[in-house]
């Protein structure tokens, strides 16, 4: 495939997430597998996509706003015993058998995520909120990321206004937070195994810088919450397509 076709991919991921702030690992992951990547090359090539986005994000979000580094690390230290499973895994289970149940795995995911995000704020979830809840929210999604690159911004965003109850305009900083450190130790696991892409990396990163500064410039003339619905149905009809196939 054209290294020009991979630049476009990642300007136009990039644009999204810059226009509506979600779907970046959501649309990245399934695009590479459709585009004919191994399906255990495009995880470790999207978490690494995924961690120099994340800085740009971090930056940028900590210089208009306060982040919740509490809230954050709080998860993180729910991740690390999952970050461990995850790299057992990686190391004992048979790649023929990871490019197998990868794609079944992602596309429950892209289901469940799309679903929440289309549903979030609409429910009112009947427990008790409890910061202590971040611990194991921390671990499900750090083994989530871990197979797919995918839930991590939808998945977390749900929980802590639905579950937490944290502030909406706190829960952007710290699903950026907490994405980049996971994406950073989810990344190395497919590094140590050789399970990364990085001159597809490089062209991804090329057009993503560029399509997040025209996303956001951009976000302020069209509607956002509507565009976020289109994405999701989006997503929602991958997953359901990954998993027909």
């Amino acid at each position: 495939m054209s290294p020009i076709v991979y630049t476009f991919l990642g300007f136009l991921v990039g644009a999204l997430v810059g226009l509506t702030g979600m779907g970046g690992g959501a649309l990245m992951t399934p695009s590479l597998i459709f585009l004919g990547v191994e399906p255990v090359i495009a995880v470790g090539t999207d978490l690494l996509y995924a961690t120099v986005t994340r800085i740009f994000g971090v930056f940028f979000h900590q210089r208009k706003n306060r982040i919740r580094f509490d809230l954050a690390s709080r998860l993180f230290v729910g991740s690390l015993p999952a970050i461990v499973l995850g790299n057992l895994l990686l190391r004992t289970l048979d790649k023929a058998l990871l490019n197998e149940y990868l794609t079944l795995l992602l596309g429950s995911v892209l289901l469940i995520t799309s679903t929440l995000s289309l549903i979030r704020g609409e429910i009112k979830v009947p427990i008790r909120p409890r910061r202590e809840y971040l611990y194991l929210l921390g671990f499900v999604v750090g083994l989530t990321v871990q197979f797919t690159s995918v839930g991590a911004g939808v998945i977390v965003s749900f929980a802590l206004m639905n579950l937490a109850r944290v502030n909406p305009r706190e829960v952007v900083g710290v699903t950026i937070v907490y994405g980049l450190v996971l994406s950073s130790f989810s990344f190395l696991n497919y590094a140590f195994l050789g399970r990364v892409e990085y001159s597809l990396a490089l062209f991804l990163a090329l057009g993503t810088i560029p399509g997040v500064y025209l996303g956001t410039h951009i976000n302020t003339r069209v509607n956002k919450e509507r565009l976020k619905k289109i994405i999701n149905v989006i997503i929602l009809i991958i997953g359901v397509l990954i998993l027909v196939q």
